[in-house]
């Protein structure tokens, strides 16, 4: 008699199911997961140097991370970009992100520069009569509200026992206030760099005073909480790089300077002074970090900046 084969449908079973999963593993080895890191940068700034030199973009794409890049014309912006989701991780100085929180984003602080307190400063006119801070009474000083250098001028008056009412405050952004500056229409401006360089080499300012002693003028990195706590390896790796870039800039001013003149439109020269006057090294929030930014943060909520107190570390994750 024959014996007609008769086939073992568990065995088979579990070779299909053994089929199945190398099938699976097979096109997963083909086509990996990636992820997405979108950046929010300005035109001056670390950022905009490491985008330039690409070493980022290439640090993450080993690991399977495409980076994209989004500019913005400010802080303030950018930290709403990150707000809505249109980017997941960007640089900002002090005020914005404290403004960003007193309205309920949802960011968090990833890293700092170092203190660079002598890049913002209270300048006057080359001709100006105005030679001291205690000459400023009555006089008309414009600043951009709620920035850096809005918690600058208040230190500034404070170190020369004034107050806001002693001086005629006008509010007005950069490009504004530089037109009223070399005009005369105001008395002083209070300043960051780039824009402090450029008024110094290109309008002959005088310093009255910058914020050394004053302020610590930190630079943020900061990111919207659900990607930072969701790829925390991600942004160690970009932690890393803007390190090691600030180093590379550090000795290197003048190839940093070349790299940034084309997106900011400003003169080598410039450029070199305001790179001169940054932080070098990029770190994780360390707690004093996080009580100077607290400072800031309660002095804009005692001049009603802000609606509402925030507590500056229920927006740095817990290591």
């Amino acid at each position: 008699m024959r014996h007609i084969f008769q086939p073992s449908w568990k065995k088979i079973t579990v070779l299909g199911s053994s089929l199945a999963a190398i099938m699976m593993l097979s096109a997963c080895s083909k086509q990996p997961d990636t992820t997405t890191l979108n950046i929010g940068y300005q035109k001056y700034g670390l950022l905009p140097i490491i985008k330039a030199r690409g070493d980022l973009d290439k640090a993450l794409k080993e690991k399977g991370v495409t980076v994209k890049w989004v500019e913005f014309p400010a802080g303030p912006q950018l930290l709403e970009g990150l707000n809505v989701g249109s980017v997941s991780f960007g640089e900002a100085g002090e005020a914005p992100p404290i403004f960003a929180q007193a309205a309920n984003s949802n960011l968090v602080y990833i890293a700092n520069q170092p203190a660079a307190p002598k890049a913002e400063a209270l300048i006057v006119p080359q001709d100006s009569a105005i030679k001291t801070v205690q000459d400023l009474k009555g006089k008309r000083v414009v600043l951009n509200k709620g920035s850096n250098v809005h918690y600058l001028l208040l230190k500034v008056l404070e170190a020369n026992n004034l107050k806001l009412e002693d001086i005629d405050v006008v509010y007005l952004p950069p490009a504004d206030a530089r037109a009223a500056f070399e005009k005369g229409a105001v008395d002083a401006w209070v300043i960051w760099d780039p824009f402090f360089a450029a008024a110094e080499q290109q309008l002959g300012a005088q310093v009255l005073a910058t914020g050394e002693n004053l302020v610590s003028n930190h630079q943020f990195y900061l990111a919207d909480r659900k990607f930072a706590e969701q790829h925390p390896e991600i942004l160690k790796i970009v932690v890393n790089e803007l390190n090691t870039t600030t180093q590379w800039v550090s000795q290197h001013q003048v190839d940093a300077a070349k790299l940034l003149e084309k997106p900011t439109g400003l003169a080598l020269d410039v450029l070199n002074t305001s790179i001169s006057r940054m932080g070098f090294g990029v770190k994780p929030i360390s707690n004093d970090v996080a009580k100077e930014q607290q400072f800031v943060a309660d002095a804009f909520y005692q001049q009603k900046l802000i609606p509402n107190k925030i507590n500056i570390q229920a927006a740095i994750l817990a290591n």
